[in-house]
């Protein structure tokens, strides 16, 4: 699954106190390119966020996108999702402390940089899957756990159905 954008993805630890000025700062980087905040909560690993980013992309060539902007297409693709609503509930930013998954496409190298000065404190540990928070939020049962290999093969398959639904 290639892709000849550049995609960046980094984990945040953050204290969201005003999600309004949150986004103004995040749109004022992200002018020439797509960045997209995500709960991490809701990611199943590195692999999973790659994945739907490349799908997301792919879906906006082939003009099967669900959402208007890319940003929005990868949420409603990392969820599994139809409908942008779910998506939003599911890996929506909200105000307090959380831990945050950030998607740069086609940005400049330093964005992730950048975005660590708006966000605080990186930690990539953030991507790792927490296989009962996620076995909740998206209704994943042990026997499709095992069916798959691993959660994060889970969520790549769904997203790949999602694909096909389209």
């Amino acid at each position: 699954m290639n892709s000849e954008y550049q995609i960046q993805i980094a984990g945040f630890k953050h204290k969201v106190d005003n999600f309004k000025e949150l986004m103004e700062k995040i749109n004022q980087l992200s002018d020439e390119c797509t960045i997209q905040l995500l709960n991490a909560e809701g990611i199943a690993g590195y692999e999973h966020l790659l994945h739907a980013t490349v799908h997301a992309i792919n879906a906006f060539k082939r003009n099967e996108n669900i959402a208007k902007d890319l940003g929005l297409e990868i949420c409603v693709r990392a969820s599994a999702q139809r409908q942008i609503s779910k998506a939003l509930n599911i890996l929506g930013i909200k105000e307090g402390k959380m831990n945050i998954c950030a998607v740069a496409v086609d940005c400049r190298e330093d964005i992730i940089n950048k975005l660590e000065s708006i966000l605080d404190k990186r930690d990539n540990n953030v991507l790792e899957s927490n296989e009962k928070i996620l076995k909740k939020i998206y209704d994943i049962s042990d026997e499709e756990i095992k069916s798959a290999g691993s959660i994060e093969n889970v969520m790549v398959e769904r997203t790949s159905l999602l694909i096909l639904e389209t």
